[in-house]
């Protein structure tokens, strides 16, 4: 396992296990060079970071998953995932391409406040990120919101629907977030592969249009 957090620290996929997908012309034609870019997927606890990197990616994607301890007690809001037993201690790690030039590495921060020293080192060089909101707990998003924006990064805000919460438009929670007009707000589910790719495909264009160098 180190060494497979190594890899994906330095940018490198960890090797394909059997039932990924079969390889692509340019992974196997090494007179091309597509372009890769790092995406970090963050929002608040049980939002549905890991969800999301696992639909989308064609990879087995790599997950620090482990059980919930007393420490979490008084911090983490388990009101509307009574069943959740699990949490992201690290990051979660997929990939996915787009097109035949375009590779995104995925990066999911983890959502427990006691691991937020962590996201300096997985923010580093990623173009842009996904903020994901959950409309029954739109304030465990303010962190993740705070901090890209502090630091400059590009970002959209994906709101991830649950089974039995209300629904709520886009614009009704742009408006309850105070996001600019400028940076677009999604509805997304993060169970589906391709309600997943249009976010990553808004946020890739929104990144170009903030840094277009």
């Amino acid at each position: 396992m180190d060494s497979v957090v190594s890899d994906v620290a330095h940018g490198v996929s960890p090797l394909t296990e059997e039932g990924d997908e079969p390889l692509l012309p340019w992974q196997t034609d090494r007179t091309r060079a597509p372009v890769a870019t790092k995406i970090v997927v963050a929002g608040g606890f049980a939002v549905g970071k890991t969800t999301l990197v696992t639909s989308v990616s064609e990879i087995t994607p790599l997950q620090t998953e482990a059980l919930m301890t007393e420490a979490s007690e008084g911090t983490d809001d388990l009101t509307a995932t009574p069943g959740k037993l699990t949490t992201t201690v690290a990051m979660d790690f997929g990939r996915i391409t787009l097109d035949d030039d375009l590779v995104l590495y995925l990066f999911g921060t983890p959502g427990q406040q006691r691991f937020w020293f962590m996201w300096d080192d997985l923010v580093r060089g990623a173009i842009g990120a996904v903020v994901m909101a959950d409309t029954r707990r739109l304030k465990d998003c303010w962190p993740a919101l705070d901090y890209f924006e502090s630091c400059g990064l590009p970002y959209v805000v994906a709101v991830n629907h649950f089974d039995g919460s209300e629904r709520f438009d886009a614009e009704d929670v742009r408006e309850a977030l105070t996001i600019p007009a400028h940076i677009p707000v999604m509805i997304m589910d993060a169970r589906r592969r391709i309600s997943v790719i249009e976010t990553l495909l808004s946020l890739v264009g929104h990144a170009l249009d903030e840094t277009p160098e």
